[in-house]
């Protein structure tokens, strides 16, 4: 019999995706039932007492609070979620360091690189393996591109082209929200959806090591409603309107370190027709691919330049692409965001028991960060930018 250590989760913010971190940790015992661990979903907290309660009440949480400290103070809570507005994160990520508690937490880690070494430092000093929201890297088909291109099945790399294109503020009556005011959301789409698309480059081929960007905001004023709004949601054309003050479009050149690959990156968040268009192609001497979170099992790959039929073929993702066969059986069948969020979820906490680095950590983070800074950088003087490595110690 399968005798698992009992691991206390508290959770800090209970909207969208702390749901979401929820529902992942209850998901491991199915799709991990060899998990040498079992997670209780301890205590939740939230500023809004509804949300406090769904989550006692639907997410299955044995109490919960308005208070975050209160979370952080439970002897029975031995790792946190960290699921807040991007402005509280670093606030949260020192507490919970300071208290001890290994953390998982959304990207961006902090509103700016500055913000997120200094939660890389407090892990670092207080010990602690860390978890990110670094999501599509989770994707089998993913996993599956990583090792065609480690095996050197492409050839050399020469170019990479990544596009993670949204339409969820593309309403210019979307409501005025922490999201768009750079002092609570530090970066706009740079920090919200590119951060993803610099970890998926740095996953498949290598850090980025110089940038040079441009950023535009397309609408540049939004209503500000009434009420209290959760999410992306719409105002009214008569509410007061209020400045955007980051970027709804960014793209970058990028240069790779210790690669001559170039690549070409972009983001947009208000883009008319994609929904959430996410893709990445990779470029080498001797064959290319692309993936699509849009079909996010498939893989398209072309290896070779010789033959009568020159082109790609698709690849279904399968048992031995990632964690394919903890969720299902064979090749065809799939996979969703939700499955991405459980791997997320099991890695951290299996980061946890080992005291061995599994997930993506605050240092993958800051790696990210410190692109977008860079980005930011170029976009304001139009010069190319040197990033900062990251010690692999991080």
């Amino acid at each position: 019999m399968n005798t698992r250590r009992p691991l206390g989760i508290g959770l800090i913010s209970v909207g969208w995706m702390g749901r979401l971190h929820s529902k992942a940790y209850s998901s491991i015992r199915y799709a991990y039932p060899e998990a040498q661990f079992s997670p209780r979903l301890v205590v939740a907290a939230d500023a809004v007492q509804a949300n406090a309660d769904y989550a006692v009440d639907v997410l299955g949480y044995e109490r919960s609070t308005l208070d975050f400290r209160q979370v952080l103070a439970d002897p029975e809570v031995d790792v946190v979620s960290i699921c807040a507005p991007n402005f509280l994160h670093r606030e949260f990520a020192l507490a919970a360091a300071a208290a001890g508690k290994p953390f998982w937490i959304e990207k961006p880690t902090g509103r700016d690189a500055s913000e997120t070494r200094d939660i890389v430092d407090a892990a670092a000093a207080a010990g602690l393996v860390t978890g990110v929201g670094f999501t599509y890297r989770q994707a089998p088909a993913i996993q599956h591109a990583k090792r065609l291109i480690a095996d050197g099945r492409l050839g050399e790399i020469t170019n990479v082209k990544v596009s993670m294109l949204a339409d969820y503020s593309a309403d210019p009556l979307g409501a005025h929200t922490w999201r768009y005011e750079t002092a609570r959301a530090g970066s706009g789409v740079l920090g919200d959806l590119l951060s993803h698309g610099i970890d998926l480059a740095t996953q498949l081929v290598a850090p980025i090591g110089d940038v040079t960007a441009l950023t535009q905001t397309v609408i540049t004023e939004r209503p500000k409603p009434a009420g209290v709004t959760v999410g992306h949601v719409q105002a009214s054309a008569d509410d007061p309107k209020l400045p955007v003050e980051n970027e709804d479009y960014a793209s970058m050149l990028v240069k790779f370190a210790g690669s001559r690959a170039v690549g070409f990156l972009e983001a947009s968040r208000v883009a008319v027709g994609p929904r959430s268009d996410y893709a990445i192609e990779v470029f080498g001497t001797n064959g290319s691919l692309r993936w699509s979170f849009a079909s996010m099992n498939e893989l398209e790959v072309c290896l070779g330049t010789d033959g009568d039929t020159h082109g790609y073929t698709t690849v279904l993702a399968g048992p031995g692409d990632g964690d394919y066969s903890h969720f299902q059986p064979g090749p065809g069948i799939a996979m969703g965001f939700d499955d991405l969020k459980t791997i997320e979820a099991f890695q951290f906490l299996q980061s946890v028991v080992t005291g061995t680095q599994v997930a993506p950590s605050v240092g993958d983070a800051l790696a990210a960060a410190r692109v977008v800074a860079a980005a930011e950088a170029s976009a304001a003087d139009g010069a190319w930018h040197h990033v900062e490595s990251v010690p692999a110690t991080v």
